[in-house]
Protein backbone atom coordinates (compact mmCIF):
# COMPACT_ATOMS: atom_id res chain seq x y z
CA UNK A 1 0.00 0.00 0.00
CA UNK A 2 3.02 2.23 0.99
CA UNK A 3 4.55 1.71 -2.08
CA UNK A 4 1.60 2.36 -4.34
CA UNK A 5 1.27 5.94 -2.81
CA UNK A 6 4.71 6.63 -2.76
CA UNK A 7 4.45 6.41 -6.81
CA UNK A 8 0.96 7.96 -7.41
CA UNK A 9 1.48 10.56 -9.66
CA UNK A 10 -0.99 13.95 -9.91
CA UNK A 11 -2.50 14.26 -12.89
CA UNK A 12 -0.91 16.92 -15.50
CA UNK A 13 -3.31 19.34 -15.06
CA UNK A 14 -2.49 19.95 -11.92
CA UNK A 15 0.94 19.53 -11.73
CA UNK A 16 1.57 21.45 -15.12
CA UNK A 17 2.89 25.00 -15.49
CA UNK A 18 0.49 26.19 -17.91
CA UNK A 19 -2.79 24.83 -15.84
CA UNK A 20 -1.27 26.64 -13.01
CA UNK A 21 -0.89 29.84 -14.73
CA UNK A 22 -4.75 29.65 -16.05
CA UNK A 23 -5.97 28.42 -12.55
CA UNK A 24 -3.82 31.43 -11.13
CA UNK A 25 -5.61 34.02 -13.96
CA UNK A 26 -9.10 32.64 -12.72
CA UNK A 27 -8.43 33.39 -8.95
CA UNK A 28 -6.77 36.93 -9.44
CA UNK A 29 -9.46 37.93 -11.49
CA UNK A 30 -12.12 36.55 -8.80
CA UNK A 31 -9.80 38.36 -6.17
CA UNK A 32 -9.57 41.87 -8.20
CA UNK A 33 -13.27 42.12 -8.40
CA UNK A 34 -14.00 40.99 -4.79
CA UNK A 35 -11.19 43.74 -3.61
CA UNK A 36 -12.77 46.57 -6.30
CA UNK A 37 -16.34 45.99 -5.19
CA UNK A 38 -15.52 45.84 -1.36
CA UNK A 39 -14.26 50.06 -1.96
CA UNK A 40 -10.39 48.97 -2.86
CA UNK A 41 -9.30 51.85 -5.23
CA UNK A 42 -5.62 52.68 -6.08
CA UNK A 43 -5.30 55.44 -3.75
CA UNK A 44 -6.96 53.98 -0.74
CA UNK A 45 -6.89 50.12 -1.34
CA UNK A 46 -8.53 47.49 1.36
CA UNK A 47 -6.26 45.06 3.04
CA UNK A 48 -6.88 42.49 -0.03
CA UNK A 49 -6.41 45.34 -2.66
CA UNK A 50 -2.91 46.07 -0.56
CA UNK A 51 -2.41 42.74 -0.60
CA UNK A 52 -2.91 42.03 -4.36
CA UNK A 53 -0.59 44.77 -4.69
CA UNK A 54 2.06 43.85 -2.83
CA UNK A 55 2.20 40.31 -4.41
CA UNK A 56 2.13 41.77 -7.89
CA UNK A 57 4.89 43.97 -7.40
CA UNK A 58 7.38 42.16 -5.55
CA UNK A 59 6.71 39.13 -8.36
CA UNK A 60 8.08 42.13 -10.73
CA UNK A 61 10.75 43.36 -8.37
CA UNK A 62 12.27 39.80 -8.31
CA UNK A 63 12.32 39.67 -12.35
CA UNK A 64 13.50 43.46 -12.71
CA UNK A 65 16.81 42.42 -10.09
CA UNK A 66 18.13 39.79 -12.24
CA UNK A 67 17.31 41.80 -15.38
CA UNK A 68 20.85 43.45 -15.75
CA UNK A 69 23.23 40.66 -15.14
CA UNK A 70 21.42 38.32 -17.30
CA UNK A 71 21.62 40.39 -20.24
CA UNK A 72 24.84 41.38 -20.08
CA UNK A 73 26.08 37.95 -19.86
CA UNK A 74 23.66 36.24 -21.97
CA UNK A 75 24.53 38.99 -24.60
CA UNK A 76 28.17 38.29 -24.12
CA UNK A 77 28.02 34.19 -23.86
CA UNK A 78 25.82 34.41 -27.48
CA UNK A 79 28.55 36.27 -28.97
CA UNK A 80 30.92 33.49 -28.22
CA UNK A 81 28.42 31.00 -29.24
CA UNK A 82 28.06 32.59 -32.15
CA UNK A 83 31.61 32.40 -33.12
CA UNK A 84 31.20 28.60 -33.10
CA UNK A 85 28.46 28.38 -35.30
CA UNK A 86 29.06 27.64 -38.67
CA UNK A 87 28.06 30.94 -41.19
CA UNK A 88 27.74 32.94 -38.11
CA UNK A 89 27.85 36.41 -40.51
CA UNK A 90 24.92 34.98 -42.53
CA UNK A 91 22.91 33.53 -39.35
CA UNK A 92 23.19 37.34 -37.58
CA UNK A 93 22.14 38.95 -41.01
CA UNK A 94 19.40 36.50 -41.83
CA UNK A 95 17.75 37.40 -38.47
CA UNK A 96 17.69 40.82 -38.60
CA UNK A 97 15.94 40.46 -41.80
CA UNK A 98 13.37 38.15 -40.50
CA UNK A 99 13.16 40.40 -37.36
CA UNK A 100 12.52 43.58 -40.19
CA UNK A 101 10.16 41.68 -42.29
CA UNK A 102 7.78 41.00 -39.65
CA UNK A 103 7.59 43.75 -37.71
CA UNK A 104 6.99 45.15 -41.29
CA UNK A 105 4.07 43.36 -41.52
CA UNK A 106 2.65 43.45 -37.93
CA UNK A 107 2.80 47.67 -38.46
CA UNK A 108 0.82 47.19 -41.48
CA UNK A 109 -1.99 45.06 -39.62
CA UNK A 110 -1.83 48.04 -37.16
CA UNK A 111 -2.70 50.49 -39.63
CA UNK A 112 -5.23 48.51 -41.77
CA UNK A 113 -7.31 48.07 -37.99
CA UNK A 114 -6.68 51.61 -37.14
CA UNK A 115 -8.38 52.95 -40.57
CA UNK A 116 -11.17 50.06 -39.84
CA UNK A 117 -11.91 50.22 -36.39
CA UNK A 118 -11.40 54.52 -36.18
CA UNK A 119 -10.54 54.14 -32.52
CA UNK A 120 -9.88 57.61 -31.82
CA UNK A 121 -13.76 58.97 -33.48
CA UNK A 122 -15.68 59.87 -30.82
CA UNK A 123 -13.83 58.74 -27.71
CA UNK A 124 -15.57 61.57 -25.48
CA UNK A 125 -12.28 61.09 -23.03
CA UNK A 126 -10.62 64.00 -21.27
CA UNK A 127 -7.27 65.30 -21.32
CA UNK A 128 -5.20 64.74 -18.15
CA UNK A 129 -3.84 67.97 -17.03
CA UNK A 130 -1.28 67.47 -15.39
CA UNK A 131 -0.50 64.36 -17.79
CA UNK A 132 4.25 65.15 -17.73
CA UNK A 133 4.84 62.57 -20.13
CA UNK A 134 8.60 60.99 -21.55
CA UNK A 135 9.14 62.25 -25.14
CA UNK A 136 11.10 60.27 -28.20
CA UNK A 137 13.11 61.63 -30.80
CA UNK A 138 15.43 60.21 -33.19
CA UNK A 139 18.36 62.30 -31.62
CA UNK A 140 17.70 60.84 -28.09
CA UNK A 141 17.51 57.36 -29.35
CA UNK A 142 20.82 57.62 -31.08
CA UNK A 143 22.57 59.77 -27.88
CA UNK A 144 20.93 57.38 -25.83
CA UNK A 145 23.13 54.55 -27.58
CA UNK A 146 26.02 56.19 -25.73
CA UNK A 147 27.00 54.60 -22.28
CA UNK A 148 27.09 57.05 -19.62
CA UNK A 149 29.25 54.66 -17.55
CA UNK A 150 29.94 51.15 -17.52
CA UNK A 151 27.36 49.75 -16.07
CA UNK A 152 24.34 52.20 -18.13
CA UNK A 153 23.57 52.94 -14.49
CA UNK A 154 21.59 56.34 -13.58
CA UNK A 155 20.36 58.18 -11.13
CA UNK A 156 17.93 60.58 -10.24
CA UNK A 157 17.06 62.60 -6.72
CA UNK A 158 13.97 64.01 -5.76
CA UNK A 159 13.37 66.33 -2.89
CA UNK A 160 9.79 66.34 -1.09
CA UNK A 161 8.93 67.04 2.27
CA UNK A 162 12.20 68.10 2.96
CA UNK A 163 13.81 64.62 2.49
CA UNK A 164 16.00 64.06 -0.31
CA UNK A 165 15.91 60.37 -1.82
CA UNK A 166 17.80 58.90 -4.81
CA UNK A 167 16.49 56.29 -7.10
CA UNK A 168 18.70 54.24 -9.56
CA UNK A 169 17.80 52.87 -12.51
CA UNK A 170 19.51 50.90 -15.69
CA UNK A 171 19.44 52.11 -19.42
CA UNK A 172 19.11 48.26 -21.16
CA UNK A 173 19.97 49.56 -24.48
CA UNK A 174 23.25 51.25 -22.93
CA UNK A 175 23.86 47.53 -21.55
CA UNK A 176 22.82 46.31 -24.54
CA UNK A 177 25.93 48.66 -26.17
CA UNK A 178 28.03 47.65 -24.01
CA UNK A 179 27.65 43.63 -24.37
CA UNK A 180 28.18 43.32 -27.58
CA UNK A 181 31.14 45.27 -27.27
CA UNK A 182 32.60 43.34 -24.73
CA UNK A 183 31.66 39.82 -26.09
CA UNK A 184 33.00 40.88 -29.70
CA UNK A 185 36.49 42.56 -27.92
CA UNK A 186 36.74 39.33 -26.04
CA UNK A 187 36.83 37.31 -29.83
CA UNK A 188 39.48 39.52 -30.86
CA UNK A 189 41.73 39.18 -27.74
CA UNK A 190 41.45 35.27 -28.56
CA UNK A 191 43.12 32.72 -25.82
CA UNK A 192 44.24 35.31 -23.28
CA UNK A 193 40.03 36.18 -22.78
CA UNK A 194 39.05 32.38 -22.50
CA UNK A 195 38.80 32.05 -18.54
CA UNK A 196 36.62 35.62 -19.28
CA UNK A 197 33.97 33.92 -21.30
CA UNK A 198 34.18 30.98 -19.34
CA UNK A 199 33.19 33.26 -16.14
CA UNK A 200 30.73 34.40 -18.25
CA UNK A 201 29.15 31.24 -19.06
CA UNK A 202 29.06 29.91 -15.77
CA UNK A 203 27.64 33.12 -13.82
CA UNK A 204 24.40 32.98 -16.94
CA UNK A 205 24.24 29.67 -15.98
CA UNK A 206 23.65 30.84 -11.95
CA UNK A 207 21.22 33.40 -12.95
CA UNK A 208 19.41 31.64 -14.55
CA UNK A 209 19.38 29.24 -12.23
CA UNK A 210 17.83 32.00 -9.76
CA UNK A 211 15.27 32.48 -12.76
CA UNK A 212 14.15 29.23 -13.13
CA UNK A 213 12.96 29.43 -8.99
CA UNK A 214 11.63 33.13 -10.03
CA UNK A 215 9.67 31.47 -12.98
CA UNK A 216 8.35 28.75 -11.04
CA UNK A 217 6.31 30.96 -8.32
CA UNK A 218 4.90 33.07 -11.69
CA UNK A 219 1.83 31.58 -10.87
CA UNK A 220 1.42 33.11 -7.27
CA UNK A 221 2.99 36.72 -8.92
CA UNK A 222 -0.11 35.86 -11.42
CA UNK A 223 -2.71 36.05 -8.99
CA UNK A 224 -1.32 39.34 -6.95
CA UNK A 225 -0.48 41.09 -11.04
CA UNK A 226 -4.07 40.25 -12.47
CA UNK A 227 -5.88 40.77 -9.18
CA UNK A 228 -4.31 44.30 -8.94
CA UNK A 229 -5.07 45.17 -12.70
CA UNK A 230 -8.75 44.35 -12.33
CA UNK A 231 -8.93 45.79 -8.98
CA UNK A 232 -7.54 49.37 -9.81
CA UNK A 233 -8.89 50.20 -13.06
CA UNK A 234 -12.06 47.31 -13.46
CA UNK A 235 -14.21 46.92 -16.63
CA UNK A 236 -14.78 50.65 -16.05
CA UNK A 237 -11.67 52.07 -17.87
CA UNK A 238 -11.45 49.26 -20.59
CA UNK A 239 -14.65 50.25 -21.60
CA UNK A 240 -14.12 54.04 -21.65
CA UNK A 241 -11.55 53.13 -24.16
CA UNK A 242 -12.75 49.85 -25.37
CA UNK A 243 -12.82 50.32 -29.52
CA UNK A 244 -9.52 50.97 -28.69
CA UNK A 245 -8.52 48.29 -26.63
CA UNK A 246 -10.27 45.97 -28.83
CA UNK A 247 -8.68 46.89 -32.19
CA UNK A 248 -5.19 46.66 -30.29
CA UNK A 249 -5.49 42.97 -29.30
CA UNK A 250 -7.44 42.62 -32.55
CA UNK A 251 -3.70 42.90 -34.19
CA UNK A 252 -2.41 41.23 -31.62
CA UNK A 253 -4.43 38.12 -32.20
CA UNK A 254 -4.08 38.45 -36.14
CA UNK A 255 -0.12 38.53 -36.08
CA UNK A 256 0.11 35.69 -33.54
CA UNK A 257 -2.58 33.72 -34.42
CA UNK A 258 -2.32 34.44 -38.56
CA UNK A 259 0.65 35.72 -39.16
CA UNK A 260 2.87 33.66 -37.62
CA UNK A 261 1.31 30.30 -38.15
CA UNK A 262 0.85 31.61 -41.91
CA UNK A 263 5.10 32.30 -41.84
CA UNK A 264 5.41 28.74 -40.02
CA UNK A 265 3.87 26.75 -42.60
CA UNK A 266 5.46 27.94 -45.34
CA UNK A 267 8.62 27.03 -43.49
CA UNK A 268 7.31 23.36 -44.20
CA UNK A 269 6.53 23.09 -40.15
CA UNK A 270 3.78 22.18 -38.18
CA UNK A 271 1.24 24.87 -36.77
CA UNK A 272 0.47 22.83 -33.70
CA UNK A 273 3.70 22.00 -32.61
CA UNK A 274 5.21 25.64 -32.94
CA UNK A 275 2.34 26.46 -30.68
CA UNK A 276 2.67 24.02 -28.00
CA UNK A 277 6.64 24.49 -28.21
CA UNK A 278 6.14 28.14 -27.35
CA UNK A 279 2.97 28.27 -25.01
CA UNK A 280 4.64 28.27 -21.68
CA UNK A 281 7.22 31.14 -22.72
CA UNK A 282 3.89 33.02 -24.14
CA UNK A 283 1.96 32.45 -20.79
CA UNK A 284 5.01 33.59 -18.61
CA UNK A 285 5.25 36.71 -20.61
CA UNK A 286 1.44 37.48 -21.09
CA UNK A 287 1.02 37.32 -16.84
CA UNK A 288 4.67 38.97 -16.09
CA UNK A 289 4.87 41.69 -18.80
CA UNK A 290 8.70 41.26 -18.98
CA UNK A 291 10.34 40.09 -22.38
CA UNK A 292 13.38 40.15 -20.80
CA UNK A 293 12.00 38.15 -17.58
CA UNK A 294 10.52 35.44 -19.69
CA UNK A 295 13.87 35.31 -21.62
CA UNK A 296 15.64 32.45 -20.10
CA UNK A 297 12.23 30.57 -20.80
CA UNK A 298 11.70 32.02 -24.37
CA UNK A 299 15.22 30.52 -25.20
CA UNK A 300 14.72 26.97 -23.14
CA UNK A 301 12.02 26.19 -25.10
CA UNK A 302 13.49 27.71 -28.12
CA UNK A 303 16.17 25.02 -27.80
CA UNK A 304 14.33 22.03 -26.40
CA UNK A 305 10.87 22.38 -28.47
CA UNK A 306 11.21 24.02 -31.36
CA UNK A 307 15.03 22.16 -31.99
CA UNK A 308 17.22 25.21 -32.80
CA UNK A 309 20.44 25.03 -32.21
CA UNK A 310 21.87 26.34 -29.08
CA UNK A 311 24.54 28.28 -30.20
CA UNK A 312 22.26 30.14 -32.33
CA UNK A 313 19.40 30.01 -29.97
CA UNK A 314 21.92 31.49 -27.32
CA UNK A 315 22.89 34.58 -29.77
CA UNK A 316 19.03 35.21 -31.52
CA UNK A 317 16.91 35.13 -28.46
CA UNK A 318 18.35 37.48 -26.05
CA UNK A 319 18.83 39.69 -29.14
CA UNK A 320 15.03 39.22 -30.16
CA UNK A 321 14.27 40.12 -26.33
CA UNK A 322 16.00 43.55 -26.74
CA UNK A 323 14.80 44.31 -30.23
CA UNK A 324 12.21 42.22 -31.39
CA UNK A 325 8.94 43.87 -30.71
CA UNK A 326 5.59 43.18 -33.06
CA UNK A 327 3.43 43.76 -29.85
CA UNK A 328 4.92 47.02 -28.53
CA UNK A 329 7.12 48.45 -31.30
CA UNK A 330 4.95 47.48 -34.35
CA UNK A 331 1.08 46.46 -33.82
CA UNK A 332 0.71 49.29 -30.53
CA UNK A 333 2.08 52.55 -32.23
CA UNK A 334 0.73 51.73 -35.21
CA UNK A 335 -3.13 51.61 -33.98
CA UNK A 336 -2.29 54.39 -31.16
CA UNK A 337 -0.67 57.23 -33.40
CA UNK A 338 -4.03 56.43 -35.63
CA UNK A 339 -6.36 56.73 -32.35
CA UNK A 340 -3.95 60.38 -31.14
CA UNK A 341 -4.31 61.46 -34.54
CA UNK A 342 -8.20 60.47 -34.88
CA UNK A 343 -8.91 62.12 -31.34
CA UNK A 344 -7.14 65.39 -32.08
CA UNK A 345 -9.12 65.59 -35.40
CA UNK A 346 -5.93 65.75 -37.58
CA UNK A 347 -5.83 64.27 -41.01
CA UNK A 348 -3.27 61.64 -41.39
CA UNK A 349 -1.58 61.25 -45.15
CA UNK A 350 0.33 58.72 -46.94
CA UNK A 351 3.54 60.33 -46.00
CA UNK A 352 2.24 59.76 -42.55
CA UNK A 353 1.43 55.76 -42.82
CA UNK A 354 4.87 55.50 -44.12
CA UNK A 355 6.53 57.02 -41.53
CA UNK A 356 4.95 54.93 -38.99
CA UNK A 357 5.85 51.73 -41.18
CA UNK A 358 9.70 53.30 -41.17
CA UNK A 359 9.68 53.76 -37.32
CA UNK A 360 8.27 50.78 -36.38
CA UNK A 361 10.74 48.61 -38.53
CA UNK A 362 13.71 50.48 -37.91
CA UNK A 363 13.05 52.17 -33.95
CA UNK A 364 12.21 48.45 -32.53
CA UNK A 365 15.30 48.87 -30.47
CA UNK A 366 14.07 51.82 -28.89
CA UNK A 367 11.59 49.55 -26.73
CA UNK A 368 14.74 48.35 -25.21
CA UNK A 369 15.77 51.64 -23.64
CA UNK A 370 13.27 53.25 -20.49
CA UNK A 371 9.57 52.66 -20.54
CA UNK A 372 9.34 50.34 -23.57
CA UNK A 373 6.07 50.77 -25.59
CA UNK A 374 5.64 53.92 -24.13
CA UNK A 375 8.97 55.44 -25.64
CA UNK A 376 7.99 53.52 -28.57
CA UNK A 377 4.80 55.47 -28.94
CA UNK A 378 5.86 58.61 -28.43
CA UNK A 379 8.77 58.59 -30.59
CA UNK A 380 6.22 57.86 -33.34
CA UNK A 381 4.02 60.57 -32.37
CA UNK A 382 7.45 62.81 -31.90
CA UNK A 383 8.32 61.61 -35.68
CA UNK A 384 5.02 62.69 -37.19
CA UNK A 385 4.36 65.55 -35.40
CA UNK A 386 1.13 64.40 -33.26
CA UNK A 387 0.44 66.40 -29.99
CA UNK A 388 2.71 63.72 -27.63
CA UNK A 389 -0.40 65.07 -24.82
CA UNK A 390 -2.30 62.20 -26.47
CA UNK A 391 -0.15 59.69 -24.46
CA UNK A 392 -2.09 60.39 -21.42
CA UNK A 393 -5.43 58.84 -22.92
CA UNK A 394 -3.73 55.58 -23.36
CA UNK A 395 -2.02 55.36 -20.26
CA UNK A 396 -4.87 54.09 -18.44
CA UNK A 397 -5.52 50.88 -20.39
CA UNK A 398 -1.62 50.42 -20.83
CA UNK A 399 -1.18 47.79 -18.08
CA UNK A 400 -4.14 45.72 -19.29
CA UNK A 401 -2.80 45.93 -23.80
CA UNK A 402 0.60 45.34 -21.87
CA UNK A 403 0.20 41.64 -21.29
CA UNK A 404 -0.95 41.12 -24.79
CA UNK A 405 2.06 42.93 -26.36
CA UNK A 406 4.23 41.07 -24.52
CA UNK A 407 2.95 37.85 -25.41
CA UNK A 408 3.16 38.52 -28.57
CA UNK A 409 6.81 39.64 -28.53
CA UNK A 410 7.71 36.20 -26.81
CA UNK A 411 6.30 34.67 -29.40
CA UNK A 412 7.63 35.88 -32.46
CA UNK A 413 11.20 35.97 -30.79
CA UNK A 414 10.80 32.38 -30.73
CA UNK A 415 9.63 32.50 -34.11
CA UNK A 416 12.38 34.19 -36.04
CA UNK A 417 15.04 31.80 -34.62
CA UNK A 418 13.04 28.68 -35.50
CA UNK A 419 12.04 29.83 -39.63
CA UNK A 420 15.83 31.15 -39.97
CA UNK A 421 17.29 27.65 -38.48
CA UNK A 422 14.35 25.90 -40.64
CA UNK A 423 16.17 28.03 -43.71
CA UNK A 424 19.64 27.07 -43.26
CA UNK A 425 19.04 23.82 -42.66
CA UNK A 426 20.35 23.73 -38.91
CA UNK A 427 16.89 23.04 -37.54
CA UNK A 428 16.25 19.57 -35.37
CA UNK A 429 13.25 18.55 -37.37
CA UNK A 430 12.77 15.78 -35.03
CA UNK A 431 12.91 17.85 -31.71
CA UNK A 432 10.59 20.14 -33.03
CA UNK A 433 8.29 17.39 -33.87
CA UNK A 434 8.76 15.62 -30.87
CA UNK A 435 5.77 14.69 -28.48
CA UNK A 436 5.63 17.53 -26.05
CA UNK A 437 6.75 15.66 -23.28
CA UNK A 438 9.81 17.47 -21.79
CA UNK A 439 9.68 19.90 -18.99
CA UNK A 440 11.04 23.24 -19.76
CA UNK A 441 12.20 23.32 -16.19
CA UNK A 442 14.72 20.71 -15.94
CA UNK A 443 18.02 20.99 -15.43
CA UNK A 444 20.05 21.14 -18.67
CA UNK A 445 22.15 17.71 -17.86
CA UNK A 446 19.15 15.82 -17.04
CA UNK A 447 17.52 17.32 -20.85
CA UNK A 448 20.60 16.00 -22.41
CA UNK A 449 20.86 12.44 -20.40
CA UNK A 450 17.07 11.57 -20.80
CA UNK A 451 15.65 11.88 -24.61
CA UNK A 452 12.51 10.87 -23.74
CA UNK A 453 11.77 12.51 -20.00
CA UNK A 454 8.45 11.01 -18.17
CA UNK A 455 7.97 14.51 -17.18
CA UNK A 456 4.36 15.82 -16.99
CA UNK A 457 3.58 17.68 -19.84
CA UNK A 458 3.59 21.77 -19.48
CA UNK A 459 0.86 22.66 -22.39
Amino acid sequence: MATSLNTKRLPGWVTGFGPQIIAALILGLILGLVAKYTGSTAEEPTALGQALQIVGSSYVSLLRAAVVPLIFFAVVASIANLAKVTNAARLAWQTLLWFGITALISVLIGITLGLVFQPGANTGQDMPENYDGKTGSWLGFLTGLIPANFLGLGANTSIEDGAASTSLSFNVLQILVIAIAVGVAALKVGEAAKPFLDFSASFLAIIQKVLWWIIRIAPIGTIGLIGNAVAVYGWDTIGALGKFTLAVYVGLALVLFALYPVLVRLHGLGIKQYFSGVWPAVQLGFVSRSSIGTLPLTQRVTERNLGVPSGYASFAVPLGATTKMDGCAAIYPAVSAIFVAQFFHIDLGLTDYLLIALVSVLGSAATAGTTGAIVMLTLTLSTLGLPLAGVGLLMAVDPIIDMGRTAVNVAGQALVPTIVAKREGILDKDLYDAPRAGNPFADEHAATSQPEPQAQPVH
